[in-house]
């Protein structure tokens, strides 16, 4: 892959979901301590970064009454609603420390859903930079990163999936994606095989 022309596309590493404290993170905190995923992903960010790939910072955000859903929210969304996450100006909302966006990195603004294309202007940005390659990593593994992976895969990008850069509700439900999903609409990689493969 030619690192001019791949981004990886970080979703949702945002406090509430990384971090001690945030309403969602005792939620994904299995998963995440056992593959190490939020080194992982800081470690294939500062590589990546090193080698000229685009960094793309996803997050979600929702005013404090979260106006912008159904009055009637359900299923997922529904538990954002009733756990009070992502609150616009929220340390909750915040992207994780470790993975602060650098200058030269792109926030996407406008996710209110599972999609990372959606509600956004992703794809204009990515065709804009000629990027062909996108990776993902983020939360959940079978929500947000599955809907975006599929999305992606429908406009044509050549999509890789970070197998250990990714964290969901239950072990279960992560082998069900990794092994079941994502080989249907990705390239599904470990970190360190997304670098390797990584060619000026």
């Amino acid at each position: 892959m030619n690192p001019k022309k791949t981004a990886l596309v970080l979703i949702e590493f945002q406090n509430d979901f990384t971090s001690e404290g945030g309403t969602l993170h005792q939620a994904v905190k299995g998963v995440m301590d056992s593959s190490n995923m939020l080194a992982n992903t800081v470690d294939t960010v500062r590589q990546a970064r090193r080698q000229g790939v685009t960094i793309i910072h996803a997050p979600i955000t929702f005013t404090d009454d979260y106006h912008e859903l159904s009055a009637t929210p359900y299923g997922i969304l529904k538990g954002v609603v009733d756990s009070q996450s992502f609150r616009k100006g929220t340390w909750g909302a915040e992207i994780v420390d470790v993975l602060k966006p650098e200058a030269r990195d792109i926030v996407i603004e406008g996710k209110r859903g599972l999609c990372g294309f959606a509600s956004t202007n992703l794809d204009f940005i990515l065709r804009s930079l000629g990027i062909t390659d996108v990776a993902l990593g983020g939360f959940l593994t079978n929500c947000c990163v599955e809907s975006t992976m599929r999305s992606a895969y429908e406009r044509g990008y050549n999509v890789i999936t970070l197998t250990d850069c990714t964290a969901t509700l239950s072990e279960e439900e992560q082998r069900m994606a990794v092994e079941k999903n994502y080989p249907m609409f990705s390239h599904p990689m470990k970190h360190t095989e997304f670098l390797a493969q990584l060619k000026s």
